[in-house]
């Protein structure tokens, strides 16, 4: 009778799968684990041919590997999303964030197993709150409520019954807009690059039922899409330009409370709604992050469309100064925003540029413009009140600069 403990071959497997997860050194981990998923592809496909006693170690090894990266990558992004003040899981983060978005393995890979969270999390949290806001922005149209444990999809709710919304400025057929599902030659290729249009999500697949993508992230209480002009993932970017707040000498001011330095940010008065937010907009098709971040900034911020040419040339120079440096990618992903419904949601991408001697920023005047009310300068703080989960993107970019964000003196794990 075979005996019952793990072989040597076994073992050996084991302990290389566990200590090559916990790595210090995480490039190397990260090209070894999609070698190794690879690996699990061809042997699960038939393309490799082993003796069977070797396909069974490496079956349970590729099964394990698999799992705990999946688990971990999924369990640390929802934490990152939910609570990204728990500083210790900062530096174990970006590598498994960066392997779930690798193009090298099957995306469905990771978002194949239900979130495990771990001691930060609130079980009572719903990851929808301002996507439940009703009446719905800019109509008197009521959401259904949703209770917290129905959110997911998961969870059977045959009276689930939502009104349906989609404005008429998008009803319009305006060049950024769908047209509706049941239109004539409208064939979206949903999850997939469709023409120049990005059906893709960053949070992975995403279910179509009845011909309507479904909101990863579960019930809004409402369907159609509101005023998202696309069906499905809505792409937008969300430029933060920081610099340090300077007294008159040009010295750093320190919070009197925590003597932390005290980092800034350009803030727009968003005019549909009059809350304070990052400056940024949706992604055209086929153009780059890079270009759209660039250019909401200088449109909201800088009021880059109602300059002259000479104008505009001048403040290139200076915008390629601050948006060529290195830059810090604060966060991908799903925005809980007031005109998601359960068909059309925004995912943005939010990068920081950083002005560390502040001079770049001295040369360029700000000034509200397009979809902007005001612009200012505002002191980052837990005190802040913006628009969407705007605040978990800025208190992500303090604790990056060590900045000053609350006047607790031991650093924990709250919102």
């Amino acid at each position: 009778m075979r005996a019952q403990h793990p072989t040597d071959a076994e073992s050996a497997a084991n302990r290389k799968g566990r200590s090559l997860l916990w790595r210090w050194d995480w490039e190397e981990s990260k090209r070894r684990q999609v070698r190794s998923l690879h690996g699990c592809w061809a042997l699960c496909s038939g393309e490799t041919k082993f003796p069977v006693s070797i396909l069974h170690v490496m079956a349970r090894w590729c099964l394990a590997r698999t799992v705990t990266v999946v688990s971990l990558t999924v369990t640390l992004s929802a934490v990152a999303v939910r609570y990204p003040s728990c500083r210790l899981l900062h530096p174990l983060l970006h590598p498994f964030r960066e392997l779930a978005y690798s193009s090298s393995v099957p995306v469905h890979w990771f978002h194949s197993y239900p979130v495990s969270m771990l001691s930060c999390y609130n079980p009572n949290e719903n990851v929808h709150n301002k996507a439940h806001t009703s009446p719905y922005p800019g109509s008197k149209v009521e959401r259904s409520k949703v209770p917290t444990d129905k959110v997911g999809w998961l969870v059977e709710w045959e009276d689930y019954r939502p009104a349906e919304y989609t404005a008429a400025s998008v009803l319009a057929g305006p060049t950024w807009a769908d047209p509706q599902i049941s239109a004539k030659n409208f064939s979206p290729r949903f999850n997939e690059k469709d023409g120049q249009v990005e059906r893709r999500s960053l949070s992975g697949l995403y279910e179509v039922e009845n011909g309507r993508p479904r909101n990863p992230s579960g019930r809004t209480g409402l369907v159609g899409r509101g005023l998202l002009g696309r069906w499905g993932p809505n792409h937008a970017a969300d430029p933060i330009i920081t610099r340090w707040k300077r007294d008159s000498s040009g010295n750093k001011i320190t919070h009197p409370i925590s003597g932390k330095n005290i980092l800034q940010f350009v803030a727009i008065k968003r005019k549909d709604c009059g809350e304070w937010a990052i400056p940024g907009g949706m992604v055209d098709p086929g153009e780059k992050i890079s270009a759209t971040l660039k250019r909401e900034f200088s449109e909201e911020a800088l009021n880059s469309l109602q300059k002259s040419r000479a104008e505009k040339e001048e403040m290139e120079k200076q915008m390629n100064r601050l948006f060529n440096q290195e830059h810090f990618v604060v966060y991908k992903g799903y925005v809980d925003d007031p005109r998601n419904t359960d068909n059309a949601w925004i995912e943005t991408e939010a990068v920081n540029y950083h002005d560390e001697p502040g001079e770049t920023m001295d040369n360029l005047l700000l000034e509200a413009g397009d979809d902007a009310g005001k612009v200012k300068w505002v002191d980052i703080s837990e005190k802040l009140k913006l628009y969407a989960n705007h605040g978990n993107f800025i208190k992500l970019v303090a604790e990056k600069w060590g900045a000053h964000w609350n006047e607790d003196p031991v650093p924990g794990c709250h919102k």
